[in-house]
């Protein structure tokens, strides 16, 4: 088999999302799955035929594996490896080297970015924690709402019995912040809702989302940097503005109702979220140039009543978490004054493979 023959035996790799490597006895790039090529910006013209080292450098520590594979016939992973992807950028990876026997092929190198699997175990560690505080959050709320219900109802009946004005007034602050807490109930309760799903376009979303931020806060300018040949995606169009919006009215509320929002749309390719492969996702960025995430909530600003500001509910970017992780996707925040950026992944094609 030659470096322009198809490597049609393990097309199957093409739909991991760990990048995979293969090479030959003399350590000749026979394979690179996308994620590979996605890993080390390279594409499998460049690479095929040629030496394994013209990719990844010659690290004594992986070379080290690759020769006990050859000569043992044995699997070995080697861990931290740093391998110099260009003269500015460096990678740490960890390398599991396998024995093979298709063809040319003799070892297959799966490449895992240190980094890439500290996010992911964090992302699945705040997930389970979020749903834990959601559904705590979720059952109080079903049992404040009956209490709260009879509490209002007794304040009525006690108005209707007193003569007197002056007592009256506080009867009204029982029923108005029995009311209040009902509408904090239900707002909880809402993010639990059944989707309703359909395909939408996110940029008729993001101008709907425009023109109510404009409405609601004249000094903030929406600046918009989309790209315009992404497909329409499946969602309930509702929730996504929601989501949006109470990211966006976050980020003007923390500018005090003055500066810049940019709504910036992207296409993301081999994309692993929940544990799903995609081929491709849309990546949505909402950047705002306020003050910054105040550090000691950074951790937890997705947290049920937890707000950076005096009089917020705390309950907006729960929400909008809620709704986006029941579309299969993601949302984090980076912050640091002068710039926040909300960032938004959401699957735009089907996935391809649960990761184990």
């Amino acid at each position: 088999m030659n470096a322009s023959e198809p490597f049609n035996a393990f097309s199957g790799l093409d739909l991991l999302s760990s990048a995979v490597v293969l090479v030959d006895a003399g350590l000749i790039v026979r394979h690179l799955n996308p994620a590979a090529e996605n890993l080390f910006e390279v594409s499998s013209r460049q690479l095929l035929g040629h030496p394994l080292s013209k990719l990844v450098g010659e690290p004594p520590e992986l070379s080290a594996a690759l020769d006990n594979a050859l000569k043992n016939n044995w699997s070995y992973t080697g861990h931290n490896i740093r391998i110099q992807r260009s003269p500015d950028v460096q990678l740490n990876v960890d390398c599991t080297v396998t024995p093979v026997d298709a063809g040319n092929a003799k070892l297959l190198l799966e490449v895992r970015p240190i980094d890439q699997q500290l996010k992911a175990a964090r992302e699945e560690q705040l997930a389970q924690q979020q749903q834990a505080n959601r559904e705590l959050v979720r059952n109080l709320a079903h049992e404040i709402k009956n209490p709260l219900g009879g509490i209002r109802g007794s304040a009525q009946l006690l108005e209707r019995e007193l003569a007197s004005e002056p007592l009256k007034e506080y009867t009204q602050v029982i029923i108005e912040e029995a009311d209040r807490l009902q509408d904090l109930m239900q707002r909880l309760l809402s993010s639990h809702r059944v989707m309703q799903p359909a395909l939408v376009n996110i940029h008729e979303i993001l101008e709907r989302v425009r023109r109510l931020i404009h409405a609601e806060y004249h000094e903030v300018s929406v600046r918009r940097d989309y790209d315009t040949s992404l497909p329409d995606i499946t969602g309930d169009r509702e929730q996504l503005i929601q989501a949006i919006l109470n990211i966006s009215r976050n980020a003007a509320q923390a500018m005090h109702g003055k500066g810049e929002v940019i709504y910036r749309t992207r296409a993301a390719r081999h994309v692993t979220l929940a544990k799903k492969h995609y081929e491709l996702a849309l990546e949505l960025q909402v950047i705002d140039n306020g003050p910054g995430v105040p550090d000691d909530i950074r951790d937890k600003i997705f947290y049920p009543l937890v707000s950076g500001r005096e009089k917020g509910s705390g309950l907006g970017l729960t929400i909008a978490q809620s709704f986006v992780q029941q579309h299969g996707g993601t949302v984090e925040v980076n912050s640091r004054p002068g710039r926040t950026c909300f960032s938004l992944m959401l699957p735009l094609a089907r996935k391809k493979k649960e990761e184990s």
